[in-house]
């Protein structure tokens, strides 16, 4: 079984910085590229980033590159996504999401397991 817990998400005020965490379990952890993806009320799930398996390649969604950063430690079966000059269009529920394989891609319906969902709130 697929077990993913994100943590780390909070209220911050535009401009701000937070690091989530996605501890994974159940699982070798460092076999499989892992994601980011976020969600507002009523829109579809938003792919943010996601970090090949050994950590040498990352993928970002436009709105984000340049402010956020995804990284991994295998050893610890943890990634994070680590959120600088953060706006209120980045509020969002944030998931992690373990993919198919070992690179990255930004389709959900690439991913099979996900963790229950942070909140982050980015007022202005």
């Amino acid at each position: 079984q697929v077990q993913l817990v994100e943590s780390g998400g909070g209220l911050v005020q535009a401009g701000d910085s937070l690091r989530l965490s996605c501890v994974g379990s159940g699982w070798i952890f460092s076999n499989y590229a892992m994601g980011w993806f976020r969600q507002t009320p009523g829109k579809e799930r938003e792919f943010v980033g996601a970090i090949s398996w050994s950590g040498g390649y990352t993928y970002y969604a436009d709105s984000v590159k340049g402010r956020f950063t995804i990284s991994r430690d295998n050893a610890k079966n943890t990634m994070y996504l680590q959120m600088n000059s953060l706006k209120p269009e980045d509020t969002a529920v944030y998931y992690c999401a373990r993919r198919r394989g070992r690179s990255g891609s930004y389709l959900p319906s690439e991913y099979d397991g996900w963790g229950q969902g942070t909140q982050v709130t980015v007022s202005s």
